[in-house]
This record gives structure tokens, C-alpha cells and sequence, in this order.
């Protein structure tokens, strides 16, 4: 029988007999801001993943990295990330501009193994419209002002709505090794070229 205002979520836990440990879980665990070690952690790190999906509900999961934090939070609700210039095909703000739901995971692979899940809706600004925001980091100022390859071609600011641990059991933990970064390049040779052997498949 449809039970049209139980959740999938709650659903699952109900069929894997979860919903107890569920339930402590969000009564412990899960925040709708960014505190302060949550706060901190975000600023360390170098990479995010990011998911969105399309009006039609037709998902995309996608890599965000740059400079240490340069996901910038801007107060417990609210953080922005940088879009840079990529393949141009845009498929995380084109889903934003449909639907603006948001998911980020920060994962520590250097230092702690420990994890930050990020809900919220996220809203796409251009440089000028997050320069006239108040209050900015002095990294953000850095990354609007700089000219070439490397500056951001839009914003993308989230309001945060959920906040919480990825538990660090099954997180790696890695060294990390110096990459030169060629910011902004077109040069297939940097950018990987094509790495999967897909340019000369026959398309249907």
C-alpha cells in the first residue's frame, strides 16, 4: 500500500530494519548549519564531489578541486564554491538552473579520513555579483581579481539546509604528491587526452 507522506528514506530503514540506528543518527549527528569544526574542515580542504540532478530527476555527480579551501564559507548557512572553465558542457549548473537542490561530500584523504556531507540549494552568481557580497575571504577576493585561465567564470553559492559526518572506516588514506596545474589549458596532451578511446567510436 502507497504511503504517500513516508520518505523513501524511511522506507529503507523500515525495510533493513535500520530506523532506530537511523534515528540517533540524525539526533546526534546531523546539523542544519555548518558549526565551527565542520567550519574548519571545509577550509583545509582541496576537493569536493558534487551532486545535482535535472528537473526530470536525471543525476550528475561531479569533481570540484582548487587551491585549500576554496570552497569558502561565508557564515553557517551559507558557502560558494568557484566554476572554472571546464569542457563546456556545464551539466552541474544546467541542472542548478532546473533545480536548484544540491549535494556536496568533502572527503579528507591526507590527514584524518573523516568526511562532510553538504545538502542544500545552490544559486549560480557571476563575478560581479559575488564581489558585491559583504564580508568576503581574502582568498575569494584573490581568486575574483586574478586574471587568465585560473579565474572563475561563475559562482555557485549554497544555502546549507543539512550537515553532517561520513564516518572515516572506509576512507583511504593517502600521500599527496605536487601536480603542476595548467589552469584555463585546451592542450589535450595536459588535459588527458583521449584517455578512454571514445573519439573514434562509431555513434549510434
Amino acid at each position: 500500500m502507497d504511503r504517500p507522506n513516508i520518505s523513501g528514506e524511511q522506507q529503507a530503514q523500515e525495510q533493513f530494519g535500520t530506523s532506530n540506528r537511523a534515528a540517533a543518527f540524525h539526533a546526534n549527528q546531523v546539523l542544519d548549519h555548518l558549526n565551527g569544526p565542520m567550519q574548519q574542515f571545509i577550509a583545509r580542504q582541496e576537493m569536493a564531489f558534487i551532486a545535482t540532478a535535472s528537473a526530470g530527476g536525471a543525476c550528475d555527480c561531479s569533481f570540484r578541486a582548487g587551491t585549500r579551501g576554496f570552497v569558502a564559507v561565508l557564515d553557517e548557512k551559507t558557502l560558494v564554491y568557484p566554476e572554472y572553465r571546464g569542457n563546456g558542457v556545464l551539466a552541474s549548473v544546467g541542472n542548478i538552473l532546473e533545480n536548484p537542490h544540491i549535494g556536496i561530500i568533502f572527503l579528507d584523504y591526507y590527514l584524518t579520513t573523516m568526511g562532510l556531507h553538504v545538502n542544500g540549494k545552490a544559486h549560480i552568481l557571476t563575478p560581479g555579483e559575488i564581489e558585491s557580497l559583504p564580508h568576503l575571504p581574502a582568498g575569494m577576493l584573490e581568486s575574483i581579481q586574478t586574471k587568465g585561465g585560473r579565474r572563475p567564470e561563475a559562482w555557485i553559492l549554497v544555502n546549507v539546509e543539512e550537515a553532517y559526518v561520513h564516518c572515516s572506516k572506509h576512507v583511504p588514506l593517502m600521500k599527496r604528491l605536487d601536480k603542476h596545474i595548467a589552469w584555463g589549458s585546451d592542450d589535450e596532451f595536459v588535459k588527458g587526452g583521449d584517455y578512454f578511446q571514445v573519439k573514434k567510436k562509431p555513434r549510434s
